[in-house]
């Protein structure tokens, strides 16, 4: 079994990685996971929070709001709805992200996207209403 999984994240507006990953951290509705080489097919929803990649150059993160992603023992593959590398993650972006998960909650999943966004923007040292 390889070490290394191949792992593509894209989002409607770009493809941010496609790497040769030892690792991808996950933030699935139902919880956080990790996938490896060798992984059970599997397909999840995503919820919003911080999707981490570890390769061979180091780690890197993504702030995703959501989509889902299909891991199978040699690929991953993440559709997100939005997805920015950790750079580019600012209070702007949280609050706009924020908003719009605002004006459409109408129940106890977009409270809970909600904070988990706010928790996901802390982690990242990015803090937004």
């Amino acid at each position: 079994m390889a070490d290394t999984v191949q792992f593509d994240l894209v989002a409607p507006e770009r493809r941010l990685a496609s790497v040769a990953a030892r690792e991808v951290q996950i933030p699935g509705a139902d919880g956080d996971m990790t996938a490896m080489a060798g992984h059970a097919p599997t397909i999840t929803t995503l919820r919003p929070g911080i999707l981490r990649v570890t390769h061979d150059g180091g780690t890197d993160e993504y702030l995703v709001s959501g989509g889902f992603a299909d891991i199978g023992a040699a690929a991953i593959s993440v559709l997100a709805e939005e997805a920015l590398p950790r750079d580019e993650v600012n209070a702007g972006v949280i609050e706009r992200l924020l908003a719009a998960l605002r004006d459409g909650a109408q129940d106890d999943v977009s409270a809970k996207a909600i904070a988990d966004l706010q928790a996901a923007g802390a982690a990242l040292g990015v803090h937004a209403g």
